[in-house]
């Protein structure tokens, strides 16, 4: 395990506090969003083919674990009378070139159609901060995704925070682009998830002691007793839980910083990508590959288990250069963290985006042309006193679960809504050889 007592957590536990007021949306961001989504529903009224369908947003935006640059997901959830609607690919490949030539007609030209996709997906650019809008048809699995992410979140703040952490480090790191062979957002939500499950004392339960079964196969019927069925056990489990977790005293008090470096301790160690294992959210622990027939049929460079669809991969579009890439950042911010040395700078640089870098206080290294060296820097140890940006308190901001109140909540009604949070392609795998077998450690 690594030394705790090398890096000075009041330093590390600041930095993150900086990244976070920079990354979390404010209103404004929730309000421009909401315009888009009203945008498009007017784009989606004026076609025929879509009369009376509903515009749902899901994604991160409906679990409230977006950024303020993130990407805005948006089902169109063609009526079915009260049934779980079903439709067609080919009926959402046609469904989609007809909203693809609406925008059109609306001015919209940035368009990207992805027919042939694992589900059919139109992206195109909102006209505010250049958000990009990825629109699927009757995404219902994915939209039990969102709410089910939402209601991980309620169950400990911290959940939120680690993933938009995260996700900004990942896309920092250039390991958060499925389309070129490395992680998904869901996948790295999913690893939030995992670290939390194997803290001790665990801080999130096993998915499974939430949700028994697949939900995927669950979603048949009656949408409104499907979903209210999905939700109340959900919500009945979560109080359970959470009851449980103060009547014994197992509350995990580790601060946003330790689990932030542990998160990284624990996958940067030899070959925890290994093809060996699978991290299974569903039972909270890691999972031999041979248990399961379907994992043994593909090989995997990393099998992240999707706790909704089991046993899919939620990593799959990972590729050997992809995992080359996401083992390296991990090793590499581990080491990092575990450093006595590392400058304020070095970690802002390493954990955020160029774009963001400056409104939190980090400088440019400059050059000595004379004699070809980097100015001094302060370390930790001797740390510079960085002003904070002047940003919305937490406060301020609504949270995305009151405006959709009706349904996201545990304890509202469900309402028509659906997503998708898939990588697509199946990969496969180049054994590694001459590396000692592996086991993972369950605690």
């Amino acid at each position: 395990m690594m030394d705790r007592r090398q890096f000075p957590s009041g330093i590390l536990e600041s930095s993150i506090l900086d990244i976070l007021s920079l990354v979390k949306p404010t209103e404004d961001d929730r309000q421009k969003r909401l315009h888009i989504i009203n945008e498009f529903r007017a784009v989606v009224q004026s076609l025929e083919s879509l009369r009376g369908a509903l515009v749902e947003p899901f994604g991160s935006f409906v679990s409230n674990l977006y950024t303020r640059w993130g990407d805005l997901d948006i089902s169109v959830d063609v009526p079915n009378g009260s049934l779980v609607p079903s439709v067609g690919k080919k009926r959402k490949q046609t469904l989609l070139r007809d909203i693809m030539r609406a925008l059109r007609r609306n001015g919209v030209y940035s368009l990207e159609f992805i027919p042939n996709a694992r589900v059919p997906l139109l992206i195109y650019q909102g006209n505010y901060q250049n958000t990009s809008c990825d629109i699927s048809i009757c995404n219902l699995l994915g939209q039990i995704k969102s709410k089910f992410m939402l209601w991980i979140t309620e169950i400990d703040e911290r959940f939120r925070d680690m993933v938009l952490l995260i996700k900004e480090w990942a896309k920092a790191k250039a390991i958060n682009d499925p389309k070129n062979g490395t992680l998904n957002s869901y996948s790295l939500c999913l690893l939030v998830i995992f670290h939390f499950q194997t803290c001790n004392p665990a801080i999130l339960p096993p998915l499974k002691d939430i949700y028994v079964g697949n939900i995927a196969d669950d979603l048949t019927g009656t949408r409104l007793i499907v979903e209210r069925r999905i939700q109340d056990i959900c919500a009945d489990n979560i109080a359970r839980f959470k009851y449980q977790r103060q009547r014994f005293h197992q509350v995990n008090q580790s601060s946003l910083s330790e689990l932030f470096c542990t998160f990284f301790e624990k996958f940067s160690r030899e070959d925890f990508l290994s093809n060996q294992y699978a991290i299974c959210t569903y039972s909270g622990r890691w999972e031999s590959i041979t248990s399961k027939e379907k994992w043994m049929q593909k090989n995997h460079k990393i099998l992240i288990e999707d706790p909704f669809e089991m046993p899919d991969n939620a990593a799959r579009a990972v590729s050997m250069n992809g995992l080359v890439r996401i083992s390296g950042a991990f090793e590499e911010t581990n080491r990092m963290l575990s450093s006595r040395t590392v400058d304020r700078n070095h970690l802002m640089t390493s954990l955020v985006r160029p774009h963001i870098r400056p409104s939190i206080g980090v400088r440019t290294p400059h050059i000595n042309s004379r004699i070809g060296a980097r100015a001094p820097q302060d370390t930790f140890n001797t740390p510079t006193r960085v002003s904070r940006p002047v940003v919305l308190p937490d406060a301020v901001m609504t949270p995305i679960h009151r405006h959709f109140a009706q349904t996201m909540q545990l304890q509202s009604r469900p309402s028509s809504s659906t997503v998708s949070v898939q990588g697509h392609g199946a990969v496969q795998t180049v054994q590694r050889q001459g590396r000692q077998q592996w086991r993972p450690k369950n605690f």
